[in-house]
């Protein structure tokens, strides 16, 4: 069954449901009242009776005042023990009443009696029976037909508004079911769509509303429109890779090629073609491991944060750029800091960085280590190329490069800072990136300080 079918008939269901059962309250209340209503105006005109009878002399003078007062609808009578009746009068109409059984009860009694499907008020009332002296009952025996009657029809009128009130009901029901599932059914068309199409699209929204279903709604959108970007960044970063890919592997087919033809002839080729093959193969060997970096998320980092002390690694760090690329590399260091990170990959973020910074500037490098109250820093710092300024939100972007022709030259593959971005994030680590074009860059490295706890 449909969601829309389900609204539709629950919704009727309860609604009718409580239509029912607050038309019935109000039935069986009123048929309460008035018959309790009934019962008591008839016992108190049976108690007037009984003073009056209780006044009188003899039996004659009792059977003029029960023909006196005997009320409308109702029939008195004076039933001995023996269950025989002493006398009984009837009000006009009402002549059928004397064939309602004779019954001696023994004791006062008022209740509401049914005879043949008819309802009546009985009252019964111990008396002396001042003509013999004896214990009888004065009994009032009211027909109630007209009340009945009454409530008879207050049943069909609240049968009929039931009825007729259900018809709405259903409507409304129905209508809300379609106001309900219309974004839903919105929803299932437009993923059909993206399904058969493989086109990324949005529901139509028409107004702001803060109900569930526009928040659905406006969440699908939001879900469609990063799912697209996400797509978009996955073709590219595919692309980039496959194009990066491709030009270290024409270099090795070409000079394999070569070193067939060639290589056993002639020496300076053989060399050559070993030589360019061992180097594109390392730095397909490096943008792998660079790509395979960038795949990971952060539970795959593996992270260990302990406390480090800051400046003995980057005097670690800088000694060993300084003995390995012979380049001049000021360190300034203000003071001992202990910070919260993981170390190695603290020292590959370091790495990463300064070679970067190696790579794109000729005289020297400044390596500074500082602190505030909360934060440890590292700042390396270049007089190289720099950035661009319309270039620098664009360099933590997957195989972005400022000058690509310079970078090819340098060996970048433009995952250096990607890559770089997401080790920071992973050690709880901030980078605050600074340049000018043809003066140089600097990069800020934040990071916790150690407590002392």
């Amino acid at each position: 069954m449909k969601l829309r079918s389900k609204i539709n008939l629950y919704t009727s269901v309860l609604i009718i449901f409580l239509l029912v059962l607050i038309n019935s309250s109000i039935y069986f209340t009123f048929n309460h009242f008035i018959l309790k209503n009934e019962l008591e105006k008839a016992t108190f005109q049976a108690l007037n009776i009984v003073r009056e009878m209780e006044q009188t002399e003899s039996s004659r003078t009792t059977q003029h005042v029960l023909r006196a007062y005997v009320p409308v609808d109702s029939m008195i009578r004076v039933v001995k023990q023996d269950g025989t009746s002493e006398t009984a009068t009837t009000a006009k109409q009402q002549e059928q009443l004397i064939d309602l059984p004779i019954t001696f009860v023994g004791k006062e009694r008022h209740q509401i009696v049914k005879n043949n499907e008819i309802v009546y008020a009985f009252v019964s009332i111990p008396i002396i029976w001042e003509p013999t002296g004896e214990v009888v009952e004065f009994q009032l025996t009211e027909n109630l037909s007209s009340s009945v009657q009454i409530l008879s029809t207050l049943k069909w009128v609240l049968i009929i508004i039931t009825i007729l009130a259900a018809i709405p009901v259903i409507l409304s029901s129905r209508l809300l079911g379609n106001f309900i599932t219309r974004p839903i059914t919105n929803l299932i068309r437009t993923m059909n769509e993206i399904r058969d199409s493989d086109q990324y699209k949005r529901i139509d929204l028409p107004k702001t509303s803060n109900d569930e279903l526009y928040q659905m709604g406006k969440t699908f959108n939001e879900m469609i429109l990063q799912l697209e970007k996400n797509y978009e960044k996955q073709e590219a970063f595919v692309s980039n890779a496959s194009h990066e890919l491709k030009t270290p592997l024409t270099i090795i087919e070409s000079y394999a090629n070569l070193l067939k033809r060639r290589g056993k002839e002639r020496e300076e080729i053989f060399d050559e073609s070993v030589e360019a093959i061992h180097s594109e193969a390392i730095r397909m060997k490096e943008l792998t491991q660079q790509l395979l970096l960038l795949a990971k998320n952060d539970t795959q980092w593996k992270v260990e944060i302990t406390h480090i002390a800051l400046d003995e690694v980057i005097k670690e760090s800088v000694q060993s750029f300084r003995t390995t690329f012979q380049r001049n590399i000021i360190l300034q260091i203000e003071q001992p800091i202990v910070v919260q990170s993981d170390l190695q990959k603290l020292k590959q973020l370091l790495y990463i960085l300064m070679d970067n910074a190696l790579k794109y500037s000729e005289g020297s490098i400044e390596v500074k280590v500082g602190n505030s109250k909360e934060y440890g820093w590292v700042e390396i710092s270049d007089h190289g190329i720099g950035i661009p300024a319309e270039e620098l939100s664009k360099i933590f972007d997957r195989f972005y490069r400022v000058d690509k022709a310079r970078t090819r030259k340098s060996g970048g593959f433009g995952l250096g800072l990607p890559l770089a971005k997401e080790m920071a994030n992973a050690i709880n680590a901030t980078l605050n990136v600074k340049s000018i074009e043809g003066q140089g860059t600097s990069v800020r490295i934040f990071l916790p300080v150690a407590s002392s706890n």
